[in-house]
């Protein structure tokens, strides 16, 4: 108000203080976990040092790509070719790298943002080894620096299917549940381990038992878990620079120099390449040759885990309907096929079993693509947290209210406070609730927020220190079966 104001009137002044709000978290920040190419970046190391990406080229800049996988024809390592009919031809099939593929993390980062996918954060578990072996110690570890990081909302292992047994793996998710449960702010999705013998392709059945048994029973509303494993679009990165090709029966050594590769890369541009480079290079020596050799690699495409698409889906319908909404009915992309073919059948004891540890399908429906199938945490028959969009909705409403709150510590607790406080969570409620997030016909019958003396606290609450605050929420419930009843009417002659 002006010091001293010269005319009878009315004065208006602006004060500037806001309104105290409840300001909602991002719900669908998954971190990844696994190996990359770099271990330290910048002279600061990468191993169990959690950081922010916000996409794939990021992701690159700092961690590098993925480990080449291994092509070979027969016994011998290397494309092995012959000639026929006075023509080079492959000399047997080129095998699935499948069986190579141990570091998965680039590869998932590929389908998570495929699926939508925004920012996330990595934890690597160190450089990729050269005999390709993962440890479950590393990844332990690199679990446990997630702790200290509050941003990350969800946890994908990526490489952690590479262990060498089932018991090394379910250890590793029980500990994954066990901090989300602890932190309260994040949520695990987790794969079905399979034996490397499977290929990525076994029916439920066969790995029923070791999943269940190897989950537990402790903290499972925390978690979500998918079947089958998926064939994606993506091709495996191929070193062409160290693919050597080798000679088969009857080509002769004019044809095949020593120490030909599939391609040579010698830097930005071609005119670098020496007369000997192009004379050992199969693309510039025989393109026609390359180019079928090539076709046949690109046959092979990358078997993944569903863990990070599910990852993108969330984000996906997170942004697009909420966190409220369960992520399930949606079609996945840069998918080609589930690597089993789920009916009906096969999905009622993975969604529906006595041990409560229900497995959401992905399953093909002909005219609709390949969807998601089901929206149930691993406490499948847990009557308050059997869904995952009502788990997830909880942690993101107990982590919005709770950090919007720590600006009244050290007010006075007294009806003022509490008043400013009650206003503050209900105007938040009260735009889920407009959004469709909260069950009832009026806002009295989706939510309350109590605060007070006589109310949630004691005088001897008050002495203490203690503000106690009561939310109680009626989320709404996805409708997960329909049932149609149709009556026949008889007509009478």
């Amino acid at each position: 108000m002006p010091s001293a104001p010269g005319t009878p009137g009315v004065y208006v002044e602006e004060t500037g203080k806001p309104f105290p709000s409840v300001i909602q978290v991002e719900s669908a920040i998954p971190a990844f976990i696994g190996y990359t190419e770099r271990d330290n970046f910048q002279g600061v190391s990468l191993i169990a040092n959690p950081k922010k990406i916000r996409s794939l080229a990021e992701f690159v800049e700092i961690y590098g790509m993925a480990k080449p996988v291994r092509l070979q024809t027969g016994a011998e390592a290397g494309i092995k070719i012959r000639k026929e009919n006075g023509q080079l031809t492959l000399d047997g099939n080129l095998s699935d790298p499948f069986s190579s593929l141990v570091y998965r993390l680039y590869y998932s980062l590929q389908l998570y943002f495929s699926n939508g996918g925004g920012p996330c954060f990595i934890v690597s578990c160190g450089a990729y080894k050269s005999d390709d072996r993962v440890s479950d110690v590393d990844m332990a570890s690199a679990l446990q620096a997630l702790t200290g990081v509050d941003e990350p909302t969800m946890i994908v292992f990526s490489d952690a299917v590479s262990l060498a047994n089932a018991d090394e793996y379910y250890a590793l998710c029980n500990s994954a549940l066990s901090q989300c449960a602890q932190l309260n702010d994040r949520f695990a999705i987790i794969d079905v381990y399979l034996d490397a013998a499977y290929n990525g392709a076994a029916p439920f059945a066969d790995v029923e038992s070791g999943f269940r048994d190897g989950i537990g029973t402790d903290h499972l509303s925390y978690g979500a878990s998918y079947y089958p494993w998926l064939k994606t679009t993506l091709a495996y990165l191929i070193d062409e620079s160290a693919t050597s090709i080798v000679r088969g029966d009857g080509v002769l050594p004019s044809d095949i120099p020593d120490g030909m590769v599939l391609r040579n890369y010698p830097g930005a541009g071609e005119a670098e390449l020496s007369p000997q480079d192009i004379m050992v290079s199969l693309y510039h020596a025989r393109n026609d040759l390359y180019t079928a050799i090539r076709q046949e690699i690109d046959q092979f495409k990358v078997i993944l885990p569903p863990s990070p698409a599910i990852a993108g889906i969330y984000a996906t319908v997170d942004r697009t309907r909420g966190v409220w909404k369960a992520p399930a009915n949606v079609m996945l992309h840069c998918v080609v096929e589930p690597m089993v073919n789920i009916g009906d059948r096969e999905q009622a004891d993975m969604n529906v079993t006595l041990s409560g540890k229900s497995v959401n399908a992905i399953r093909h429906f002909p005219g609709q693509g390949l969807l998601v199938w089901g929206a149930r945490t691993l406490a499948g028959n847990d009557l308050e947290w059997r869904y995952v969009n009502v788990r997830r909705f909880f942690i993101t409403v107990e982590e919005s209210i709770s950090k919007s709150t720590q600006q009244f510590v050290f007010e006075p607790n007294d009806s003022r406070t509490w008043v400013r406080v009650t206003a503050m969570i209900q105007n938040y409620l009260d735009t889920l609730w407009r959004q469709g997030a909260l069950a009832g016909s009026r806002l009295h019958e989706a939510c309350f927020v109590q605060v007070g003396l006589g109310t949630t606290m004691t005088s001897q609450d008050i002495i203490n220190g203690l503000m106690v605050i009561e939310v109680g929420l009626a989320v709404t419930r996805p409708g997960e079966f329909i049932v149609l009843r149709f009556y026949q009417k008889m007509v009478v002659p």
